[in-house]
């Protein structure tokens, strides 16, 4: 197995701690409704950055992330505990920002329909500025070659 596909698969598995440790074990009242999105891991195994993302405020975001600090070392001991690594990897926990850059790409979507549904409207009403088929030839022109 190569060396990415391990760290891969180890960070699944942190992934997993990480959640079910947040979901059963901590329960400091700052932790809001918090959701571990990903984790990535160097190839040597020796760190480990968690993904995660929060529902709610600012000021629950702040919170869930002061309690994922203080309860650090303890994730950090059950991770080490389960997985039986000979270095347990540390830890860093970061909010997740692909939520809101999707919500972001979102809004920037719906503007941009609403301009293209702006320009097709006033394509649909718009009268050519000058004559209609501006390649056709003049009448008489046209009668001068048929007499010849």
């Amino acid at each position: 197995m190569t060396d990415a596909a391990r760290a891969r698969k180890v960070a699944d598995q942190i992934q997993r701690i990480v959640a079910q440790m947040l979901e059963r074990r901590i329960k400091d009242p700052r932790l809001g409704f918090v959701t571990v999105t990903d984790a990535r891991l160097t190839n040597d195994l020796r760190e480990a950055t968690v993904y995660y993302t929060v529902f709610g405020s600012d000021e629950d975001k702040a919170g869930t992330s002061a309690a994922l600090e203080s309860a650090k070392g303890v994730i950090r001991s059950e991770v080490g505990k389960q997985l039986g690594l000979r270095h347990t990897p540390s830890l860093t926990f970061t909010s997740d920002e692909v939520p809101r850059n999707a919500r972001h790409i979102e809004e920037l979507l719906v503007k941009a329909r609403e301009s293209d549904a702006e320009v097709a409207r006033s394509a649909n009403e718009a009268q050519p500025a000058g004559d209609p088929d501006p390649y056709r030839e003049p009448r008489e022109r046209a009668d001068e070659d048929d007499e010849e």
